[in-house]
Formats: structure tokens, sequence, C-alpha cells
């Protein structure tokens, strides 16, 4: 069997303090593989480390996770891709086995899923935000995936180059597992090890903003690949709340023969109209979406999977 071309990808900012173990370990775990770093406008050192420690680096200069992400998987040719942050909280002796077996029995993505002891390494709210956002995303979409917003993830060509990156940040992790379960793609999750940040290097994790964001994210998902579900549900609520306005109207109505009411009736009316229209845009959306499914769904097969000679 052909041994694949591997690369690593490191997205980073301000990293200085980490960056080097991080290109010294992945090059000894994966020492066929080529570790490119892409800074993301470090005001630190972080170029000149890297570079030293015999990695490729490159530079993208739109500001945020996202941008990076979507830089790197169009640049880099390669059959197997290593996605990892460069902070230096990632297992890297882990991606050998990763590598191995997402090639061996081919796979298009294994998802890292951090495990931790150390509650400065993975806090307590971090650790509840991940279980919640992951919980919505495995109840809506599916369910191998149970630590979704991991930076540590191992993927195919076929992934990554059929994978649409739109997200910013990190919601980046997000999309990337919606992508996967969506186009029902051979995946699986292997545990790694997580460990505190070395001194110096700070977090750029703000919990409620970026939770905030995620979550967003997930909704737009929601809204942009399940649309019958999305505009079908504010059409169920529009049209009960509809009928709970228009209740003292048909009760006053079967009574009386008098609709006496005439803005409640018709604010009644509107409602239920405006619910019509959001059932019938899920409708045509579902439409539309199926079709960008196919579309996706070619491009992914039309790309070799791993390990197939």
């Amino acid at each position: 069997m052909t041994s694949p071309r591997i690369a690593v990808l490191v997205p980073c900012f301000n990293e200085a303090a980490a960056i080097r173990q991080v290109v010294t370990d992945f090059r000894a775990a994966l020492p066929e593989a080529t570790v490119y770093v892409y800074d993301n406008n470090s005001t630190d050192d972080t170029i000149e480390v890297a570079r030293s420690a015999g990695a490729v680096v490159r530079t993208e200069r739109m500001r945020g996770k996202g941008n990076v992400v979507r830089r790197m998987y169009a640049d880099i040719e390669a059959d197997v891709y290593v996605l990892v942050d460069g902070d230096d909280t990632y297992e890297a002796a882990a991606s050998r086995g990763m590598v191995d077996r997402l090639w061996s029995e081919q796979l298009d993505m294994i998802n890292g899923q951090r495990l931790s002891n150390i509650e400065a390494a993975y806090r307590p709210g971090h650790r509840l935000g991940n279980v919640v956002l992951t919980g919505i995303v495995r109840k809506i979409f599916g369910d191998p995936i149970s630590d979704m917003l991991s930076g540590y993830r191992i993927m195919s060509r076929r992934f990554v180059k059929s994978f649409p990156t739109i997200a910013e940040g990190f919601g980046i992790e997000t999309e990337m597992t919606v992508h996967a379960l969506q186009l029902r793609m051979p995946i699986s999750e292997m545990p790694t090890a997580y460990k505190e940040r070395p001194p110096g290097s700070a977090s750029k994790l703000r919990t409620y903003h970026d939770g905030v964001l995620i979550l967003s994210t997930i909704i737009g998902l929601i809204k942009q690949e399940l649309p019958m579900a999305f505009f079908g549900g504010i059409a169920a609520f529009l049209a009960a709340a509809s009928l709970i306005v228009a209740y003292p109207v048909v009760v006053e109505f079967a009574h009386t023969g008098l609709v006496p009411r005439f803005p409640t009736a018709i604010a009644a009316t509107g409602i239920m109209l405006a619910a019509f229209l959001s059932l019938t845009s899920g409708v045509i959306l579902d439409s539309v979406t199926r079709g960008r499914w196919e579309v996706k769904r070619l491009q992914y097969l039309a790309l070799k999977g791993p390990g197939i000679e």
C-alpha cells in the first residue's frame, strides 16, 4: 500500500511560547509529514520560532481561525491532513495511531476526543459549554462525535477538498462536524490527552463570546441544512400563537354572531399568514438544500478516498 502524503496544519496567533514544542513533537511523531504553521498576524516571535523548529511558515492576514483554516485547505495538497491548534495542549504522539487508523480503515475524519483531569487545561465552564453545544448537534445531525469543539482532527483529502469553509473563529469546528455528519462520511473519534498550556501562552477562547458565536453557527447551520425543520418549527409556533389570539374572537362569534374585536381578528389572521409563508419557505428551501447536498456529495465522490489504490 502506498504511503500517504501527510500535512500537519497548525493555525496560530502569538504562540511563540508553545510553537517550537508543537513543531518538534509532530515532526518526531510523523517524521514523513510536512508541518505547516500558518501565522495569523502574530506580534511576537511565533514566525521565527516556528521556522527555526523546522516548520514551513506561511501567513494569513485576515484575522480569525476560520480564515486561516480556509486558506490552509485551499493551499495545501496532501492525502492526510492533521489539523491541530498551536498552543501545545494536544498529544502529538497520538497522531501516529490516528493517521494509521484513518488510512487503514478508509475513514474521512478522526476527531481527537480530549481527556484531561487538569482543571486549568479544561475548565469546568468550557467543559459544560462543550457538552451542551455538542449535545445539540448530536441530537439534530447525528451521534458519532462527543467532543465537537476539539481542535485536533485527522482528515482525508476528500473531506478537506469537499468542505466549503464558511464559519469564522471557533465556529469552524462545528461546521466541520456538521459537514461530515450531513454527508454521512465514515468518521470516528479517538481519545487523546489534553494538557495545560505552557507558561507564556494565553488562551484565545472567550467563554461567553465564543459560546454565543458557536451557538449562532449551529442555528445558522440548522437553517441552512435543515430548512424544513427550521421554518416548519417557526410556522408551528406562529400557527399556535394565531389560534391562541383568535380563540376569544371565535368563541364570541359563535355565541353572538358578531366580531367586535376587529384588531384582534386581523392580528390573528396576519400571524396565520406569516405561519403559512414560513412553511412555504421551508418547503422551497428544502428542495434547494437537497440540490446543494447532491452537489457536495458529487464533489466528495469525485475524490479518491484514503487507502484506496
